[in-house]
């Protein structure tokens, strides 16, 4: 039996309407990701870069779900780093709150969670109507949906044999190790030179740099990568070379400066290998 043209139209704007929504729900969960990464970027703290955390910060190994094994991907990736690094967990390691309790513990009272995103696609009911009417292919929707997790240092009470073997934490990071020839370039550059917090930037205002304290980073060396980088900032001050230091963030000014302290950090690293 023909289906008539009111019930058609009625179809199919009906099946925009479905459309629509999910699309515009997409849209601005992509904002919502893209900003988030747009701000950890202008707060100078990049995930997939920063070579340390707080103490006791797990490394960058690759995200996963503490109670599957199951590594996350994509954008997920980037946004549980973050998270670690901003809160200074030990662990890659996260849970649902429902998987906290399959595990036999459950999230503090209190803590925040981080959302992540799943994608997928779906046939919905009337498209698979339609494509049966018609003899053609029915056409999939992809749709996008956001889930709440925790790290496992946000949980209490969970059963160790119900997690994932992956979901072990990492060993603690040694106390220091001292690289005398670097300690020595640090020293001669006579840069007023502090330690401690959890960023590492060079102040033009007022002629210092800072790093975060060596056991904050994951691989030792690169305490000394990050100094030399930042004292290599430092030899723009006007006392010094007089570089144009006080640019705004993603300027050509700022890109420029950038090489400088990359390629000046070069020699001094050659030694450190």
């Amino acid at each position: 039996m023909p289906v008539p043209a009111t019930a058609r139209a009625r179809g199919k704007r009906r099946r925009r309407a479905a459309c629509a929504a999910p699309a515009a729900a997409r849209a601005s969960l992509y904002d919502e990701v893209t900003d988030r990464i747009v701000a950890e970027l202008e707060a100078g703290r990049v995930p997939w870069v920063q070579p340390w955390g707080a103490p006791g910060t797990a490394g960058p190994a690759l995200p996963r779900n503490a109670l599957t094994g199951r590594r996350y991907s994509g954008v997920n990736v980037l946004i549980l780093w973050g998270a670690v690094i901003e809160g200074g967990f030990p662990s890659q390691s996260w849970l649902t709150f429902r998987q906290a309790i399959k595990a036999g513990g459950a999230v503090r009272k209190g803590e925040r969670g981080t959302a992540v995103v799943y994608a997928d696609r779906f046939v919905p009911e009337a498209e698979k109507a339609r494509a049966a009417e018609t003899g053609d292919d029915a056409r999939a929707v992809p749709f996008l949906k956001r889930f709440t997790v925790f790290n496992l240092a946000q949980c209490e009470g969970l059963r160790p044999q119900t997690l994932s073997p992956l979901a072990a934490d990492p060993e603690p990071l040694p106390e220091r190790e001292i690289v005398p020839v670097a300690e020595e370039v640090i020293a001669a550059s006579g840069v007023d030179f502090r330690v401690g917090g959890d960023r590492a930037f060079y102040a033009p205002a007022h002629d210092f740099v800072q790093v975060p304290p060596q056991p904050a980073f994951f691989q030792q060396i690169n305490y000394y990568r990050t100094a030399l980088h930042e004292l290599t900032h430092a030899t723009g001050h006007p006392s010094r070379l007089g570089r144009k230091l006080s640019t705004a963030f993603g300027s050509k000014d700022y890109a420029r400066e950038e090489l400088v302290a990359l390629s000046g950090q070069s020699a001094p690293l050659a030694t450190l290998q």
